[in-house]
């Protein structure tokens, strides 16, 4: 499984409604240290696709999500759970940080 795309169209029935756990990575197309955890964010996507669903949420095409949640730094991922944003981290961090924190997190 990849990464998918989400938009502030889709972001309640892809995200909130999901029945498992997912992360969600708010980014930008000029944001540098984005680029740099999107190859982590799809090997976790391709090996944790069973317990937990990858999107991510480009901020220019959909600014209304973001400002809901308060995001006012990028890259920010939140990891929801049963439609609750249950924790984030704002940030570029290594692949084996973001799977310590889903750990942390129950996934």
């Amino acid at each position: 499984m990849s990464t998918v795309a989400v938009t502030d169209e889709s972001f309640e029935k892809d995200v909130l409604q999901s029945s498992k756990p997912v992360l969600v990575d708010f980014w930008a197309e000029w944001c540098g240290p984005c680029k740099q955890i999107a190859p982590a964010l799809e090997q976790i996507a391709a090996e944790l696709g069973e317990q937990v669903t990858v999107v991510k949420l480009n901020i220019e095409d959909s600014p209304t999500t973001p400002s809901r949640y308060g995001v006012r730094g990028i890259p920010t991922m939140m990891l929801f759970k049963d439609g609750q944003m249950a924790s984030m981290k704002v940030g570029a961090m290594p692949k084996q940080k973001i799977i310590e924190w889903l750990n942390e997190a129950g996934i």
